[in-house]
């Protein structure tokens, strides 16, 4: 699906991300939540302790790359919105026929110092399926966590 004019339920999410400066705005049925972590920390959690809130609900998020795409695939989403989203989250997003709007399209969605690829889009690069992305966030936050566990 080639991204058309935003719905109007995309619009107030849209609205919504941008004047309280969240992370990302789900919305499931009549139930609105924003969510303000960086990362996919916030999506990753949600699939794993409430993916039925994800099912068939529609977001709007700052950056979608690949990891991001696949966590919304596997969660059931039906609509999304991105500021900014890379070709192959996008790719991912169609092949799974979600229906995608965006802001800016890049080729892959940089780290947070702006000197390479985000670790996750990098990860989940060769990856062809969501399942495959996900057991690369999951090695991700694992290694994450055990080097914080470490700093200590």
């Amino acid at each position: 699906m080639e991204p058309t004019e935003i719905p109007n339920i995309l619009a107030g999410l849209i609205q919504q991300l941008h004047d309280q400066h969240c992370s990302c705005v789900i919305l499931q049925g009549n139930r609105m939540r924003s969510f303000h972590n960086r990362g996919i920390a916030d999506l990753y959690q949600l699939y794993k302790h409430e993916s039925d809130f994800m099912s068939g609900a529609a977001i709007a998020d700052k950056v979608i790359g690949k990891g991001a795409a696949a966590l919304l695939v596997l969660g059931g989403f039906k609509l999304v919105y991105a500021d900014v989203i890379s070709q192959s989250a996008y790719s991912l997003l169609q092949d799974a026929n979600i229906e995608t709007h965006y802001g800016k399209i890049v080729d892959h969605i940089e780290n947070r110092s702006k000197t390479g690829w985000c670790p996750v889009e990098s990860r989940c690069l060769n990856e062809t399926t969501p399942e495959g992305c996900l057991k690369q966030i999951e090695l991700f936050i694992n290694q994450t966590n055990n080097e914080k566990i470490h700093a200590v």
